[in-house]
C-alpha cells in the first residue's frame, strides 16, 4: 500500500469517529452505527496494510 492509501484509511477512521460522535450527540443511532462501521473498515484496511508491509520486507 502506498502512502496515499494509508492517509485515506486514516482519514476514513477519523471521519467515522466524527460520525459516531455526532450521532451520539444528536441521538441519531443510524449515524452513530455508520461511524462505528467506518472505523471498523478503516481498522481492517490498516491491518491489511501491516500484513502487506510485513511480506514486502
Amino acid at each position: 500500500m502506498g502512502l496515499g492509501d494509508k492517509f485515506d484509511n486514516a482519514a476514513e477512521g477519523a471521519a467515522g469517529k466524527a460520525k459516531e460522535t455526532v450521532g451520539k450527540a444528536t441521538d441519531d443511532e443510524e449515524l452513530e452505527a455508520e461511524g462505528r462501521k467506518d472505523q471498523v473498515v478503516s481498522d481492517v484496511k490498516k491491518a491489511g496494510e501491516k500484513i502487506k508491509d510485513a511480506f514486502n520486507r
